[in-house]
């Protein structure tokens, strides 16, 4: 009885040395590959520009600011002087900001653009536990 014991415990080994190879080879060609690819993918961080407006295009919709050329589109929230304005309020020379994406192509989509300098905050008129003094 020990014998057939020591055998088939033998047997049962050497099947699973033969066949761990076996089943690693078939997960590892059965896993999909990776692929790799060499396309820029659309930024979908916005990122923040600044400066003074050196063109307007208001054919094509674009603005140029230092050597970037950044499009205006229909999503893009435009303001100046903290209201909101449109392409043609801007002229070259003015202080502009904003934020914009990079597509797949490259090209700069405005998100946001401010005409002018930022406005300056308002006083708070939070309530403080504050008692006068007289």
């Amino acid at each position: 009885m020990k014998k057939f014991i020591q055998i088939g415990l033998v047997g049962l080994l050497a099947v699973v040395v033969v066949g761990t190879p076996l089943a690693m080879r078939a997960q590892s060609t059965n896993a999909p590959e990776k692929k790799v690819t060499t396309e820029k993918k659309a930024s979908k961080k916005s990122l923040p520009f600044h400066g003074k407006i050196k063109a307007i295009d208001k054919t094509a919709k674009t603005i140029t600011v230092g050597t970037e050329v950044i499009q205006i589109t229909s999503e893009t929230i435009i303001t100046k002087a903290g209201k909101p304005a449109a392409l043609v309020d801007a002229a070259e020379g003015d202080e502009v900001s904003g934020a914009y994406h990079k597509d797949a192509a490259g090209k700069l989509n405005a998100v946001s653009v401010r005409f002018g300098a930022k406005p300056a905050a308002e006083p708070s008129h939070a309530k403080t536990n504050k008692v006068p003094v007289s």
